[in-house]
């Protein structure tokens, strides 16, 4: 049924969502995605994919992100929007049968083969595999696996766990799915009246925004600037001043490099509960821990190769700008860097430096977190940054300039119970998601259960191997549980004379510093304080011009 502007209002994507449809090359796919393991119940007959389908068909009403494409708008001038799609389950979820016996290794390959395939962008931006093959539990139960790609456009990380909430239940028997008839008249395609009105509005709406919000997010934008430069390492708050600088450039490594259109997967599986009460002992974050157990593997696996730089590791980690309780399907997240301390040897002061990284980036990002953006304009947007990606790519730029990091580091939490979907029970869930020219590896971890499951994607000329980095971080848990917990003998908490003597350089570093933060204070504040004056000038010119009209 066709659409009139009376009836519809046309539902653009936002900046964020559609920079991941400008970004995506063939080698750059934007579709994040899981392997996951299902355990079928005891003398399960049929095909698992056609359950899958029936199942998928029910739930459908549950998820309209998977129940949607893209409508371009003419020329390809601003953002595109969404329109209503009925997805042919039977080209969205399609079967792959392995040999007989096949474990993860083999599956590591599959994940490796199809994640540089694009998605369709002419159907809803997602596809689900189901892999027939697999050798049985111990138990002498059958397995089957599912790896799913959905485009990053469509969701992020909080939005596709959400998603998995939808169509999964947590119990074999499934929930009744009551669905209502809905009254909305479905928009399957739009008219160009209809598109040039929206483009419109939505650009004018936006700009009204951004002048809206232009003082106070000015204003924060000093104190955030004032804060990381009175702590950065220049100004005497760096590493010697006990708190670790996260601005600064990456060290080069054979991980930042342009990127191709092969993959390399690994999977690895860490015991939940032990890593928290590890975490706990010392008195660190889940997030903490995920980030030592990657810093401590990847120093490991670049000193075997003779590659450690002596610059610690930059991680870029995303973080939610979600609210609580928001399952709406689409991006709102942005990016924080991590310093892993990579060139410390002893693995406690590693943490320490962890710890402390992970904190002077929550200090910075904390009040910076409600204003940074998910939206803008998009008039011109698509041609210029289809241009830039595509000539960024082909240039090799990321193989000779710096880099702001050295990996992306992604910590989303997950169900802390077992779930089931058409009735199996799902035994891993490991992420795979995205990488950049620039940056050739990305870990994604994901809590489920009383697992911690780490879905490592990496481009195969940069590093073949992952695998070795898989056992690299098993063999960092294992480090991680032999360090000596405070308190106990072995335990370095008592200064000793070198010791002292450093904690009298840092104190001397923060009187420094601290000078010097508010000298950078002082003068930031004055620009932007001058800014904002501007603006405000701007406004009270403006006014009496509109009263004439």
């Amino acid at each position: 049924m066709h659409s009139t502007t009376t009836q519809v209002r046309m539902k653009q994507l936002s900046g964020l969502d559609a920079t991941f449809l400008y970004l995506e090359t063939p080698q750059m796919p934007m579709h994040v995605g899981a392997l996951n393991v299902f355990e079928l119940p005891p003398g399960y007959k049929g095909k698992f994919v056609t359950a899958l389908r029936r199942h998928m068909q029910q739930r459908l009403v549950l998820t309209p992100a998977l129940r949607r494409r893209l409508w371009w708008m003419p020329l390809n001038l601003a953002n595109p929007a969404w329109v209503d799609a009925e997805p042919d389950l039977t080209q969205h979820i399609v079967e792959i049968r392995l040999p007989k016996g096949a474990g993860l290794p083999q599956l590591e390959d599959e994940v490796a083969r199809l994640h540089p395939v694009l998605l369709d962008r002419r159907r809803p931006l997602w596809k689900f595999h189901v892999f027939e093959g697999l050798a049985p539990s111990p138990e002498g139960r059958r397995r089957v696996a599912l790896y799913s790609q959905l485009h990053h456009a469509a969701v992020d990380g909080q939005a596709a766990v959400a998603l998995a909430n939808a169509i999964m239940d947590i119990a074999p028997e499934g929930r009744r799915v009551d669905a209502r008839p809905s009254s909305r008249q479905k928009t399957f395609r739009l008219e160009m009246t209809e598109m040039l009105r929206g483009v419109i509005a939505n650009q004018a709406q936006k700009v009204a925004q951004i002048v809206k919000e232009l003082p106070s997010t000015v204003g924060t934008l000093k104190d955030a600037a004032s804060r990381a430069a009175a702590g950065s390492a220049l100004l005497g708050g760096g590493a010697k001043g006990g708190r670790p600088s996260n601005l600064t450039l990456a060290p080069r490594t054979p991980l930042n490099v342009s990127v191709t259109e092969g993959r390399a997967f690994a999977a690895v599986t860490l015991p939940l509960p032990e890593l928290k009460a590890l975490g706990k002992a010392h008195e660190a974050t889940i997030n903490d821990m995920v980030l030592m157990v990657c810093g401590t593997a990847l120093r490991r696996y670049l000193a075997k190769k003779r590659l450690l730089p002596r610059k610690s590791l930059i991680a870029a980690v995303p973080i939610t700008l979600r609210a609580q309780g928001d399952t709406t399907s689409d991006n709102q997240a942005s990016m924080s860097f991590i310093s892993l301390g990579t060139h410390i040897a002893d693995p406690l002061k590693r943490l320490a430096h962890v710890k402390a990284a992970s904190r002077a980036m929550k200090d910075t990002m904390g009040p910076l977190k409600d204003i940074l953006p998910t939206d803008f304009p998009s008039m011109g947007v698509p041609w210029l940054m289809e241009a830039v990606t595509a000539l960024y790519g082909r240039s090799g730029l990321a193989d000779r300039i710096p880099q702001v990091a050295n990996v992306v580091i992604s910590n989303v939490p997950g169900p802390p119970v077992p779930l089931y979907m058409a009735g199996a029970r799902m035994l891993t869930n490991y992420p795979t998601s995205i990488i950049v020219h620039g940056m050739a590896l990305n870990i994604t971890v994901q809590s489920y259960d009383q697992s911690l499951d780490f879905g490592l994607i990496a481009d195969l000329a940069a590093m073949p191997d992952v695998r070795d980095l898989g056992e690299a971080m098993r063999i960092a848990f294992d480090d991680i549980r032999a360090l000596p917990l405070p308190g106990d003998p072995h335990h370095d908490d008592t200064p000793q004379a070198a010791d002292l003597v450093k904690q009298a350089s840092r104190q001397v570093g923060k009187v420094i510093g601290d000078a010097m933060g508010k000298v950078t204070k002082s003068v930031v504040g004055s620009a932007v304080d001058a800014a904002i004056a501007g603006v405000r000038g701007t406004r009270r010119a403006a006014a009496p011009a509109r009263k004439r009209r």
